[in-house]
């Protein structure tokens, strides 16, 4: 009676651990990377594009996905274009959403940005769900930037074409050799003829 009793307490504890696994197997899971590229378009002005990407990894669809950068503080960045939130009706299993916009800035200092906050629904779940993205690294915004090396054009174009020069090269030395009649073949031919 008490091993039946065991027995019978084992398989409702797996059949619970089974169905939370399928619920959890069966929900959105949202991944997103933040993305930031500096620009100077002139002189003491410095651009920030900020995107931000959106990829649900999960095996639901997330419902009512919003995304929200607002972490740049008022007195530092200007936006420019875009918007600092965005709306999707909708995120199936699988699909990426991209969103960006761009802020000015004519204030220098180091910046650490904040990881931008992802709501999102679930239907089978009352509350709404919280994503975070990647934070970015500290910007130093506005920084002196050490000018151009003169080789630097050099530098590149060694880096892109070094390599196919390389196997063009030893190609070119492999035809030669292998073309070029050997000194040590034609010194026996010419003893022979003696």
């Amino acid at each position: 009676m008490a091993m039946a009793r065991s027995i019978l307490l084992l398989l409702a504890a797996a059949a619970l651990l089974s169905a939370a696994a399928t619920a959890a197997a069966d929900a959105p899971f949202l991944v997103a990377h933040k993305k930031v590229s500096l620009s100077r378009p002139k002189p003491g002005v410095e651009r920030l594009a900020v995107s931000l990407d959106l990829y649900n990894q999960g095996s639901a669809t997330a419902y009512d996905v919003s995304i929200n950068d607002d972490t740049w503080p008022k007195e530092a960045f200007e936006l420019v274009s875009g918007e600092m939130s965005k709306t999707l009706e909708r995120l199936d299993p699988g699909v990426t959403a991209s969103h960006t916009f761009v802020l000015e800035t004519k204030v220098q200092g180091r910046f650490q940005g904040s990881p931008a906050v992802i709501t999102y629904r679930v239907p089978t779940k009352a509350a709404l769900q919280e994503a975070y993205s990647t934070p970015i690294l500290a910007l130093d915004v506005l920084a002196e930037r050490p000018p151009e090396k003169k080789f630097e054009w050099a530098k590149r174009l060694v880096a892109k074409y070094g390599s196919l020069v390389s196997v063009v090269g030893l190609v070119g030395v492999f035809i030669y050799l292998v073309a070029s009649p050997s000194k040590s073949s034609g010194a026996k031919a010419s003893k022979k003829r003696r």
